[in-house]
Protein backbone atom coordinates (compact mmCIF):
# COMPACT_ATOMS: atom_id res chain seq x y z
CA UNK A 1 0.00 0.00 0.00
CA UNK A 2 1.85 3.47 -1.39
CA UNK A 3 2.30 5.50 2.27
CA UNK A 4 3.09 9.20 2.69
CA UNK A 5 6.28 9.69 4.71
CA UNK A 6 6.88 12.17 7.78
CA UNK A 7 10.36 12.81 6.44
CA UNK A 8 8.68 14.39 3.16
CA UNK A 9 5.47 15.68 5.19
CA UNK A 10 7.72 18.08 7.40
CA UNK A 11 9.38 20.37 5.51
CA UNK A 12 10.66 23.85 6.27
CA UNK A 13 11.29 24.81 2.74
CA UNK A 14 9.25 28.14 1.92
CA UNK A 15 6.53 28.37 -1.17
CA UNK A 16 8.30 31.08 -3.36
CA UNK A 17 11.72 31.45 -1.92
CA UNK A 18 13.16 27.66 -3.39
CA UNK A 19 15.89 29.42 -5.57
CA UNK A 20 16.81 31.93 -2.47
CA UNK A 21 19.83 30.77 -0.23
CA UNK A 22 19.16 30.27 3.73
CA UNK A 23 20.19 32.93 6.00
CA UNK A 24 19.06 31.74 9.11
CA UNK A 25 19.89 34.20 11.80
CA UNK A 26 17.13 33.84 14.42
CA UNK A 27 16.53 31.08 17.17
CA UNK A 28 13.01 30.50 15.99
CA UNK A 29 12.26 27.44 13.46
CA UNK A 30 10.89 27.69 10.87
CA UNK A 31 7.35 26.76 11.91
CA UNK A 32 7.35 29.30 14.57
CA UNK A 33 7.93 32.52 11.98
CA UNK A 34 5.00 30.92 9.87
CA UNK A 35 2.54 31.33 13.18
CA UNK A 36 4.61 35.26 13.73
CA UNK A 37 3.94 36.07 10.06
CA UNK A 38 0.68 35.63 10.72
CA UNK A 39 -0.18 37.24 13.77
CA UNK A 40 1.30 40.20 12.79
CA UNK A 41 -0.07 40.51 9.23
CA UNK A 42 -3.24 42.85 7.67
CA UNK A 43 -5.84 39.83 6.88
CA UNK A 44 -5.04 38.32 9.90
CA UNK A 45 -6.10 41.63 11.75
CA UNK A 46 -8.99 42.22 9.85
CA UNK A 47 -10.15 38.76 11.38
CA UNK A 48 -11.46 41.01 14.59
CA UNK A 49 -14.31 42.83 12.81
CA UNK A 50 -15.41 39.63 11.20
CA UNK A 51 -18.39 37.88 11.80
CA UNK A 52 -18.23 34.33 13.61
CA UNK A 53 -21.51 33.35 14.16
CA UNK A 54 -23.21 36.32 15.94
CA UNK A 55 -23.64 39.82 15.55
CA UNK A 56 -20.49 41.55 16.45
CA UNK A 57 -20.48 42.33 20.13
CA UNK A 58 -22.55 45.43 21.56
CA UNK A 59 -22.41 45.46 25.14
CA UNK A 60 -22.05 41.56 25.42
CA UNK A 61 -18.62 40.35 24.01
CA UNK A 62 -18.85 37.22 21.67
CA UNK A 63 -16.22 35.35 19.18
CA UNK A 64 -15.13 37.01 15.88
CA UNK A 65 -13.30 35.46 13.21
CA UNK A 66 -9.83 36.62 15.03
CA UNK A 67 -10.42 35.14 18.82
CA UNK A 68 -12.02 31.74 17.30
CA UNK A 69 -8.84 31.88 14.98
CA UNK A 70 -6.60 31.90 18.21
CA UNK A 71 -8.53 29.63 20.11
CA UNK A 72 -8.40 27.34 17.45
CA UNK A 73 -4.58 28.02 17.16
CA UNK A 74 -3.83 27.04 21.49
CA UNK A 75 -6.22 23.72 20.77
CA UNK A 76 -4.37 22.71 17.68
CA UNK A 77 -1.45 23.23 19.01
CA UNK A 78 -2.23 20.65 21.97
CA UNK A 79 -2.93 18.33 19.73
CA UNK A 80 0.19 18.89 17.22
CA UNK A 81 2.55 18.30 20.17
CA UNK A 82 0.41 15.11 21.83
CA UNK A 83 1.05 13.71 18.54
CA UNK A 84 4.22 15.02 17.99
CA UNK A 85 5.34 13.32 21.49
CA UNK A 86 4.23 10.04 20.93
CA UNK A 87 5.45 9.83 17.02
CA UNK A 88 8.84 10.64 17.97
CA UNK A 89 9.51 8.04 20.36
CA UNK A 90 8.18 5.69 17.63
CA UNK A 91 10.24 6.86 15.42
CA UNK A 92 13.42 7.32 17.41
CA UNK A 93 15.48 5.89 14.90
CA UNK A 94 15.62 8.26 12.33
CA UNK A 95 17.52 11.15 12.48
CA UNK A 96 14.89 13.42 11.19
CA UNK A 97 12.50 12.71 14.37
CA UNK A 98 13.41 15.85 15.80
CA UNK A 99 10.87 17.08 13.48
CA UNK A 100 8.18 16.03 15.60
CA UNK A 101 8.77 18.57 17.93
CA UNK A 102 7.23 21.37 15.47
CA UNK A 103 3.85 19.71 14.86
CA UNK A 104 2.63 21.59 17.10
CA UNK A 105 3.58 24.75 15.78
CA UNK A 106 3.01 23.91 12.67
CA UNK A 107 -0.65 22.79 13.32
CA UNK A 108 -1.11 26.24 15.58
CA UNK A 109 0.08 28.26 12.40
CA UNK A 110 -2.37 26.76 10.35
CA UNK A 111 -4.85 27.24 12.77
CA UNK A 112 -4.04 31.00 12.77
CA UNK A 113 -4.53 31.37 8.55
CA UNK A 114 -7.98 28.39 8.13
CA UNK A 115 -10.08 31.43 7.78
CA UNK A 116 -8.36 34.51 6.19
CA UNK A 117 -10.03 33.92 3.41
CA UNK A 118 -13.44 33.85 5.14
CA UNK A 119 -15.33 36.75 2.87
CA UNK A 120 -17.80 39.20 5.74
CA UNK A 121 -20.48 38.16 7.08
CA UNK A 122 -19.79 35.24 7.83
CA UNK A 123 -20.92 31.34 6.38
CA UNK A 124 -23.43 33.61 4.28
CA UNK A 125 -20.97 35.50 2.96
CA UNK A 126 -19.42 32.45 1.39
CA UNK A 127 -23.27 31.73 0.29
CA UNK A 128 -24.16 34.89 -1.32
CA UNK A 129 -20.94 34.67 -3.37
CA UNK A 130 -21.75 31.63 -5.11
CA UNK A 131 -25.18 32.31 -5.24
CA UNK A 132 -24.36 35.75 -7.11
CA UNK A 133 -22.69 33.51 -10.17
CA UNK A 134 -24.96 30.77 -9.68
CA UNK A 135 -28.31 32.34 -9.66
CA UNK A 136 -27.85 36.03 -9.79
CA UNK A 137 -26.54 38.51 -11.77
CA UNK A 138 -23.23 37.37 -11.96
CA UNK A 139 -24.53 34.56 -14.35
CA UNK A 140 -24.32 37.36 -16.92
CA UNK A 141 -20.51 36.92 -17.06
CA UNK A 142 -20.51 33.21 -17.49
CA UNK A 143 -20.28 33.29 -21.51
CA UNK A 144 -16.61 35.23 -20.30
CA UNK A 145 -15.30 31.94 -18.46
CA UNK A 146 -14.64 28.67 -19.61
CA UNK A 147 -16.58 26.32 -17.66
CA UNK A 148 -13.96 24.61 -15.87
CA UNK A 149 -12.75 28.23 -14.18
CA UNK A 150 -16.49 29.52 -13.24
CA UNK A 151 -16.70 26.66 -11.14
CA UNK A 152 -14.49 28.51 -8.85
CA UNK A 153 -16.93 31.00 -8.92
CA UNK A 154 -20.18 29.26 -8.47
CA UNK A 155 -18.69 27.28 -5.58
CA UNK A 156 -16.82 29.89 -3.93
CA UNK A 157 -14.91 28.69 -1.14
CA UNK A 158 -13.48 30.54 1.98
CA UNK A 159 -10.67 27.43 2.36
CA UNK A 160 -9.75 27.80 -1.20
CA UNK A 161 -9.57 31.63 -0.87
CA UNK A 162 -7.30 31.30 2.52
CA UNK A 163 -4.85 29.15 0.21
CA UNK A 164 -4.72 31.99 -2.79
CA UNK A 165 -4.28 34.34 -0.23
CA UNK A 166 -1.18 32.73 1.77
CA UNK A 167 0.15 31.37 -1.87
CA UNK A 168 -0.76 34.32 -4.63
CA UNK A 169 1.73 36.84 -5.86
CA UNK A 170 -0.54 40.24 -5.81
CA UNK A 171 -0.37 42.84 -7.83
CA UNK A 172 3.66 44.57 -6.41
CA UNK A 173 3.77 41.82 -3.63
CA UNK A 174 6.56 38.88 -3.47
CA UNK A 175 6.45 35.64 -5.57
CA UNK A 176 5.04 32.69 -2.90
CA UNK A 177 2.35 35.41 -1.11
CA UNK A 178 3.14 34.37 2.55
CA UNK A 179 6.00 32.83 1.74
CA UNK A 180 4.88 30.22 4.50
CA UNK A 181 6.09 26.53 4.53
CA UNK A 182 5.39 23.79 2.45
CA UNK A 183 3.63 21.85 5.65
CA UNK A 184 1.81 24.62 7.13
CA UNK A 185 0.11 25.75 3.60
CA UNK A 186 -0.57 22.12 3.02
CA UNK A 187 -1.68 22.04 6.73
CA UNK A 188 -5.16 24.27 5.89
CA UNK A 189 -5.87 22.64 2.41
CA UNK A 190 -9.19 20.52 4.09
CA UNK A 191 -10.39 19.27 0.24
CA UNK A 192 -7.50 18.52 -1.60
CA UNK A 193 -9.14 18.83 -5.05
CA UNK A 194 -10.75 21.60 -7.37
CA UNK A 195 -13.56 23.15 -7.87
CA UNK A 196 -14.77 21.00 -9.88
CA UNK A 197 -14.65 18.21 -7.73
CA UNK A 198 -16.65 19.78 -4.82
CA UNK A 199 -19.82 17.73 -5.01
CA UNK A 200 -23.03 18.19 -3.22
CA UNK A 201 -21.12 19.76 -0.37
CA UNK A 202 -19.92 22.62 -2.43
CA UNK A 203 -16.39 22.45 -0.73
CA UNK A 204 -13.17 22.15 -2.37
CA UNK A 205 -9.10 23.56 -1.53
CA UNK A 206 -7.79 25.37 -4.57
CA UNK A 207 -9.21 28.30 -7.62
CA UNK A 208 -8.01 27.01 -10.82
CA UNK A 209 -5.41 29.93 -10.71
CA UNK A 210 -3.36 28.29 -7.80
CA UNK A 211 -4.23 24.94 -8.87
CA UNK A 212 -0.14 24.91 -10.11
CA UNK A 213 1.03 25.93 -6.63
CA UNK A 214 -0.90 23.19 -5.29
CA UNK A 215 0.59 20.67 -7.37
CA UNK A 216 4.23 22.06 -6.41
CA UNK A 217 3.22 21.76 -2.69
CA UNK A 218 1.73 18.34 -2.83
CA UNK A 219 4.96 16.69 -5.09
CA UNK A 220 7.06 18.13 -2.39
CA UNK A 221 5.67 16.61 0.38
CA UNK A 222 5.17 12.90 -1.34
CA UNK A 223 1.13 13.51 -0.84
CA UNK A 224 -1.04 10.49 -2.85
CA UNK A 225 -2.44 11.62 -5.86
CA UNK A 226 -6.25 9.65 -4.88
CA UNK A 227 -7.31 10.41 -8.95
CA UNK A 228 -4.91 11.85 -11.13
CA UNK A 229 -7.36 12.86 -13.97
CA UNK A 230 -9.45 14.70 -11.08
CA UNK A 231 -6.74 15.84 -9.45
CA UNK A 232 -8.02 14.37 -5.76
CA UNK A 233 -5.23 13.98 -3.52
CA UNK A 234 -5.17 12.79 0.04
CA UNK A 235 -4.72 15.38 2.75
CA UNK A 236 -1.74 15.93 4.34
CA UNK A 237 -1.87 14.12 7.86
CA UNK A 238 -2.22 17.18 10.31
CA UNK A 239 -5.20 18.96 8.08
CA UNK A 240 -6.76 16.32 10.46
CA UNK A 241 -5.76 17.95 13.67
CA UNK A 242 -6.54 21.82 11.94
CA UNK A 243 -9.81 20.51 11.37
CA UNK A 244 -10.42 18.90 14.46
CA UNK A 245 -8.96 21.99 16.45
CA UNK A 246 -11.77 24.12 14.89
CA UNK A 247 -14.62 21.78 15.17
CA UNK A 248 -14.01 21.46 19.19
CA UNK A 249 -13.85 25.00 19.03
CA UNK A 250 -16.90 26.14 17.24
CA UNK A 251 -18.90 23.86 19.04
CA UNK A 252 -18.64 24.44 22.28
CA UNK A 253 -17.45 28.21 22.59
CA UNK A 254 -20.88 28.49 20.25
CA UNK A 255 -22.68 27.27 23.06
CA UNK A 256 -20.67 29.45 25.95
CA UNK A 257 -21.58 32.60 23.56
CA UNK A 258 -25.28 31.16 23.17
CA UNK A 259 -25.58 31.26 26.84
CA UNK A 260 -23.64 35.20 27.54
CA UNK A 261 -26.93 36.34 24.81
CA UNK A 262 -29.39 34.00 26.63
CA UNK A 263 -30.84 32.49 23.60
CA UNK A 264 -29.54 29.33 25.81
CA UNK A 265 -31.11 29.17 29.57
CA UNK A 266 -27.65 28.01 32.03
CA UNK A 267 -29.45 24.96 33.30
CA UNK A 268 -29.39 23.51 29.20
CA UNK A 269 -26.22 24.87 28.69
CA UNK A 270 -24.62 23.16 31.87
CA UNK A 271 -26.83 20.07 30.97
CA UNK A 272 -25.02 19.88 27.44
CA UNK A 273 -21.92 20.33 28.77
CA UNK A 274 -22.08 17.85 31.55
CA UNK A 275 -23.29 15.32 29.01
CA UNK A 276 -20.14 14.50 28.20
CA UNK A 277 -18.95 13.14 31.53
CA UNK A 278 -19.73 9.98 33.57
CA UNK A 279 -18.91 8.01 36.17
CA UNK A 280 -15.97 9.84 38.78
CA UNK A 281 -15.15 12.24 36.56
CA UNK A 282 -18.64 13.87 36.24
CA UNK A 283 -18.97 13.29 40.38
CA UNK A 284 -15.18 15.32 40.46
CA UNK A 285 -16.69 18.03 38.14
CA UNK A 286 -19.37 18.60 40.08
CA UNK A 287 -17.68 18.70 42.71
CA UNK A 288 -15.62 21.61 41.57
CA UNK A 289 -18.31 23.43 40.79
CA UNK A 290 -19.71 23.79 43.87
CA UNK A 291 -16.58 25.64 44.77
CA UNK A 292 -18.29 29.01 42.68
CA UNK A 293 -21.73 30.37 42.85
CA UNK A 294 -21.09 32.57 39.66
CA UNK A 295 -22.87 30.54 36.45
CA UNK A 296 -20.50 31.97 33.61
CA UNK A 297 -17.67 30.83 35.87
CA UNK A 298 -19.25 26.76 35.72
CA UNK A 299 -20.00 27.41 31.93
CA UNK A 300 -16.00 28.25 31.39
CA UNK A 301 -14.89 25.84 33.48
CA UNK A 302 -17.04 23.19 31.80
CA UNK A 303 -15.83 24.39 28.88
CA UNK A 304 -12.34 24.00 29.17
CA UNK A 305 -13.19 19.96 30.47
CA UNK A 306 -14.88 19.43 27.65
CA UNK A 307 -12.43 20.40 24.83
CA UNK A 308 -9.68 19.17 27.02
CA UNK A 309 -11.40 15.35 26.67
CA UNK A 310 -12.06 15.94 23.01
CA UNK A 311 -8.00 16.62 22.39
CA UNK A 312 -7.22 13.68 24.31
CA UNK A 313 -9.66 11.63 21.98
CA UNK A 314 -9.03 13.11 18.87
CA UNK A 315 -5.09 13.10 19.45
CA UNK A 316 -5.53 9.28 20.43
CA UNK A 317 -7.41 8.43 17.30
CA UNK A 318 -4.98 9.44 15.54
CA UNK A 319 -2.08 7.50 16.68
CA UNK A 320 -4.53 4.58 16.91
CA UNK A 321 -4.87 5.30 12.78
CA UNK A 322 -1.63 6.93 11.67
CA UNK A 323 -1.10 4.21 8.78
CA UNK A 324 -4.33 4.35 7.61
CA UNK A 325 -3.79 8.24 7.38
CA UNK A 326 -0.57 8.23 6.03
CA UNK A 327 -2.36 5.39 3.23
CA UNK A 328 -4.79 8.37 2.44
CA UNK A 329 -7.95 6.09 3.35
CA UNK A 330 -9.34 7.48 6.55
CA UNK A 331 -12.79 8.22 6.24
CA UNK A 332 -14.49 10.88 7.80
CA UNK A 333 -13.29 13.83 10.80
CA UNK A 334 -11.27 12.80 13.61
CA UNK A 335 -14.22 14.26 15.58
CA UNK A 336 -16.82 11.65 13.90
CA UNK A 337 -14.53 9.24 15.77
CA UNK A 338 -14.75 9.82 19.51
CA UNK A 339 -15.84 7.32 21.60
CA UNK A 340 -19.73 6.61 22.67
CA UNK A 341 -20.47 9.26 25.33
CA UNK A 342 -18.70 12.11 24.22
CA UNK A 343 -19.95 11.56 20.34
CA UNK A 344 -23.19 11.27 21.78
CA UNK A 345 -23.08 14.70 24.07
CA UNK A 346 -21.18 15.79 21.01
CA UNK A 347 -24.35 15.27 18.88
CA UNK A 348 -26.67 16.78 21.02
CA UNK A 349 -24.74 20.14 21.08
CA UNK A 350 -24.73 20.32 17.57
CA UNK A 351 -28.39 19.42 17.17
CA UNK A 352 -29.16 22.41 19.64
CA UNK A 353 -26.83 24.66 17.90
CA UNK A 354 -28.08 24.21 14.24
CA UNK A 355 -32.18 24.63 15.64
CA UNK A 356 -31.46 27.41 18.49
CA UNK A 357 -28.12 29.56 17.56
CA UNK A 358 -27.86 28.99 13.84
CA UNK A 359 -31.18 29.62 13.06
CA UNK A 360 -31.80 32.24 15.70
CA UNK A 361 -33.37 35.45 14.35
CA UNK A 362 -29.93 37.97 15.29
CA UNK A 363 -28.30 35.34 12.79
CA UNK A 364 -30.58 34.81 9.93
CA UNK A 365 -30.76 38.73 10.32
CA UNK A 366 -26.73 39.05 9.55
CA UNK A 367 -27.14 36.45 6.73
CA UNK A 368 -30.07 38.51 4.62
CA UNK A 369 -28.17 41.61 5.10
CA UNK A 370 -24.99 39.62 3.88
CA UNK A 371 -26.74 38.79 0.97
CA UNK A 372 -27.73 42.21 0.21
CA UNK A 373 -24.69 43.95 0.53
CA UNK A 374 -22.20 41.44 -1.27
CA UNK A 375 -24.70 41.25 -3.90
CA UNK A 376 -24.93 45.07 -4.46
CA UNK A 377 -21.18 45.17 -3.93
CA UNK A 378 -20.12 42.95 -6.94
CA UNK A 379 -22.95 44.51 -8.70
CA UNK A 380 -20.95 47.45 -8.68
CA UNK A 381 -17.56 46.31 -8.90
CA UNK A 382 -17.83 44.22 -11.77
CA UNK A 383 -19.58 46.50 -13.91
CA UNK A 384 -17.47 49.50 -13.24
CA UNK A 385 -14.33 46.40 -13.83
CA UNK A 386 -15.83 45.26 -17.44
CA UNK A 387 -16.34 49.02 -18.07
CA UNK A 388 -13.31 51.40 -16.95
CA UNK A 389 -13.58 53.99 -19.50
CA UNK A 390 -17.13 55.04 -17.47
CA UNK A 391 -17.07 58.04 -15.43
CA UNK A 392 -18.30 55.90 -12.95
CA UNK A 393 -16.40 53.05 -13.21
CA UNK A 394 -12.94 55.31 -13.15
CA UNK A 395 -14.19 56.36 -9.84
CA UNK A 396 -14.94 53.14 -8.42
CA UNK A 397 -11.93 51.17 -9.62
CA UNK A 398 -9.16 54.42 -8.18
CA UNK A 399 -10.46 53.25 -4.46
CA UNK A 400 -9.58 49.85 -5.01
CA UNK A 401 -6.25 49.09 -3.01
CA UNK A 402 -3.57 48.56 -6.01
CA UNK A 403 -2.52 44.99 -5.38
CA UNK A 404 -5.94 44.22 -6.64
CA UNK A 405 -5.46 44.23 -10.34
CA UNK A 406 -8.55 44.83 -11.84
CA UNK A 407 -7.12 45.71 -15.23
CA UNK A 408 -6.15 42.08 -15.45
CA UNK A 409 -5.52 40.67 -18.85
CA UNK A 410 -8.42 38.05 -18.58
CA UNK A 411 -11.86 38.23 -17.48
CA UNK A 412 -11.49 35.50 -15.44
CA UNK A 413 -8.60 37.56 -13.13
CA UNK A 414 -10.65 40.33 -13.56
CA UNK A 415 -13.48 38.41 -11.44
CA UNK A 416 -10.80 36.83 -9.07
CA UNK A 417 -9.37 40.16 -8.55
CA UNK A 418 -12.85 41.67 -7.71
CA UNK A 419 -13.08 38.75 -5.38
CA UNK A 420 -10.17 38.58 -3.66
CA UNK A 421 -10.97 42.87 -2.84
CA UNK A 422 -14.53 41.95 -1.45
CA UNK A 423 -13.68 38.68 0.41
CA UNK A 424 -10.70 40.72 2.11
CA UNK A 425 -13.37 43.21 3.62
CA UNK A 426 -14.14 43.23 7.41
CA UNK A 427 -18.29 43.31 8.01
CA UNK A 428 -17.62 47.04 8.76
CA UNK A 429 -15.69 48.35 5.71
CA UNK A 430 -18.56 46.21 3.32
CA UNK A 431 -21.25 47.59 5.16
CA UNK A 432 -19.88 51.24 4.87
CA UNK A 433 -18.93 51.18 1.17
CA UNK A 434 -22.60 49.57 0.58
CA UNK A 435 -23.64 52.51 2.25
CA UNK A 436 -21.38 55.21 0.81
CA UNK A 437 -22.21 53.75 -3.28
CA UNK A 438 -25.60 54.09 -2.45
CA UNK A 439 -25.70 57.37 -1.46
CA UNK A 440 -27.41 56.31 2.17
CA UNK A 441 -23.76 57.95 4.03
CA UNK A 442 -21.55 60.69 3.10
CA UNK A 443 -17.57 61.33 4.48
CA UNK A 444 -18.03 64.30 7.37
CA UNK A 445 -17.32 67.54 5.08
Amino acid sequence: MNQMNWEHLLSSKRFGMESMPEQKTHDRTEFQRDYDRLIFSAPFRRLQNKTQVFPLPGSVFVHNRLTHSLEVACVGRSLGNNIGKVLKEKYNNEEWRKMFYECGSIVAAACLAHDLGNPPFGHSGERAIGSYFSEGNGKNYQHLINPTDWEDFTHFEGNANSFRLLAHQFKGRRKGGFALTYSTLASIIKYPYPSGQSGKKGKFGFFQSEKEAFQVISEQLGLICLNEEEMRYARHPLVYLVEAADDICYQIMDIEDAHKLKILTSEETLNLLTGFFSGDRLERIHRTMNYVDDVNEKVSYLRSSVIGLLVDECSQYFIENEETILEGRLEGELIDHISELPAQAYQNCSKVAYARIYRSPEVLDIELAGYQIMSTLLDKLLYSVFNPDEAYSQLFLNRVPMQYDMRAESDYEKIQAVLDYISGMTDVYALDLYRKINGMSLPIL
